[in-house]
């Protein structure tokens, strides 16, 4: 999110807030333990704050920010959640004072050398920065063939994903990373969704709003009669999982 920041989520910003997908809890309560003070938590690109209100409970303060302030307008409220306007390479924050920095699949976005330069200046010393992205989401081989023509690479969205989405491709293996990186565990998203909330969930994606600007259709029309035989009725919920690619560091 550099001074060229371009906000490819706030049309959207009111189905996101209900439409993503959750993190476990497992996540935050492992990131709470390999934190060594619990004063100050940063989430950065928070978005409507979903991993601010799971780190709200293991820290005295967080501070919410996000460069789209349409996003944080749609923001979950807890009292030691502090939401911020403000783009990630400039932080409205104090020098040495932040424990613990997340980023929830928004590290792709940003200018990597200003965002690091910033997340050393806040930190304080041996603080840790954990930033993950998820895989595309898995139901059933069928309905997944169905699913990856939206993907990156795919061939309704595949020229309308950002460059910047092959991070999330190559399971953020290939990002940037100048940390002292930590061994994690395997974690994983799950929840049951019927066939609309799928459709919720993929309006979301940056592309699919792309390709409705400049094609004046709606990409999600192409795929949602190849669905409909693989539910039953409208409202039959399908367990639906995503992986979790998370990388933690020390900052020093």
């Amino acid at each position: 999110m550099s001074n060229n920041f371009q906000d490819n989520f706030s049309v959207q910003s009111k189905k996101y807030s209900f439409s993503r997908p959750t993190y476990p809890d497992e996540l935050f309560r492992f990131l709470s333990k390999i934190t060594t003070d619990h004063r100050l938590a940063w989430d950065c690109a928070t978005g409507n704050g979903q991993a601010a209100i799971k780190l709200c409970t293991y820290f005295d303060k967080v501070i919410a920010s996000d460069a789209s302030e349409k996003q944080i307008q749609n923001k979950f409220e807890r009292k030691n959640i502090l939401y911020s306007v403000f783009p990630a390479e400039k932080a409205d924050i104090p020098n040495n004072s932040v424990d613990l920095i997340t980023i929830a699949q928004g590290l792709h976005w940003f200018d990597f050398e200003r965002f690091y330069s910033e997340v050393k200046r806040v930190a304080k010393n041996k603080a840790i920065i954990a930033a993950w992205s998820y895989t595309m989401h898995k139901i059933t081989p069928e309905i997944d063939k169905i699913s990856d023509r939206l993907n990156f690479g795919g061939d309704i969205l595949g020229d309308y994903w950002a460059k910047e989405i092959k991070y999330v491709k190559e399971d953020y293996r290939t990002i940037p990373f100048p940390f002292e990186e930590m061994t994690t565990p395997k974690f994983t998203i799950s929840t049951k969704w019927n066939m609309s909330q799928l459709l919720n969930y993929l309006d979301t994606w940056s592309a699919v709003q792309k390709y409705r600007l400049e094609n004046k259709i709606d990409p999600l029309k192409l795929i949602k009669n190849e669905l409909k035989p693989y539910w039953e009725d409208d409202l039959e919920k399908k367990p639906i999982t995503w992986a979790i690619n998370l990388k933690v560091g020390i900052i020093k």
